[in-house]
């Protein structure tokens, strides 16, 4: 028995580096976006007669912040590929999924409402100033607002067909279509990319902008944050595609696109939120401006 027991294989998992080195990276992020700030507004931050006011902390967080994403997820999909990936691992990383996009949900709550209270109370007593730089009324006077039945209505419809497309792609890898999977991937992609050009396109001839009123500044605000979610989760489809390709995939496995799928369904839902709060009901009896 004693033997047995000597001989006896005990499997020990190596503690993963992945989880300290996102924290680090995280804190190195925020300290760093807040010393580029005070650089970009022309201010000095010494320490120990060092000059920190630069983007190169900032910089730093981000290679350290996407250094620890691409080791910490590699070691999850090579984990599932050894199959360590059990039921009880895989509903956990469903639970994660869901937990990470209610986070979201909130994370755009925060920015629906700073637009809700300044478009519903553009006359607000109690808000200092806002009378002055709304006039009273939403939009507020002398802004121009952008037509919603142009270029925010292509995006809307763009959005929606790539959620057609990440469907069909989900459907295919289910019947154990990888032809399929591949095709509705790479137009969920090309999709994606073109509604991020066409967003650049629109604010780049805004007739207003973020410093220029509580309008520009709630606006850039929800959209651009939309937008930066639409980036991220284009790059996510782009490494689905790729591992695609690559033969990754099983209909009994494949919750790395599963993932992807619900992020860019959620990405869809907050547009139609946005297209119809900010775009048409936020806009409405304002001057749109033309050329």
């Amino acid at each position: 028995m004693a033997q047995a027991q000597k001989n006896h294989d005990y499997h020990i998992i190596d503690p993963s580096p992945w989880p300290l080195l996102s924290s680090i990276g995280a804190f190195v992020l925020a300290i760093g976006g807040i010393i580029y700030m005070r650089y970009l507004a022309g201010g000095s931050l010494k320490i120990f007669g060092l000059e920190f006011a630069n983007p190169w902390v900032f910089v730093i967080g981000i290679a350290i912040t996407l250094y620890s994403m691409y080791g910490w997820w590699s070691d999850t999909i090579k984990e599932g590929d050894e199959g360590h990936h059990t039921r009880v691992v895989s509903l956990h990383l469903r639970y994660g999924m869901i937990m990470f996009i209610a986070s979201e949900v909130m994370f755009f709550v925060a920015w629906f409402w700073a637009f809700f209270d300044a478009s519903l109370f553009p006359g607000e007593a109690i808000q200092a100033t806002r009378v002055e730089h709304t006039g009273g009324i939403w939009p507020p006077k002398g802004i121009e607002v952008l037509d919603p039945w142009h270029l925010p209505l292509y995006n809307t419809i763009i959005l929606l067909l790539s959620g057609t497309c990440v469907t069909w792609a989900h459907h295919a890898i289910l019947h154990n279509d990888r032809k399929g999977l591949i095709q509705g991937l790479t137009l969920t992609v090309l999709l994606g990319v073109l509604f991020s050009f066409v967003q650049a396109y629109e604010y780049v001839h805004a007739p207003f902008a973020f410093k220029d009123s509580i309008y520009g500044a709630t606006f850039f605000m929800a959209t651009g944050f939309h937008g930066f979610h639409v980036f991220v989760g284009t790059v996510f489809l782009l490494v689905c595609l790729i591992r695609a390709i690559n033969g990754a995939f099983t209909p009994k496995q494949h919750f790395g696109l599963e993932a992807a799928a619900w992020y860019w369904h959620f990405v869809d839902v907050v547009w139609l939120f946005l297209f119809f709060s900010i775009y048409i009901w936020g806009s409405w009896g304002g001057t749109i401006a033309h050329g």
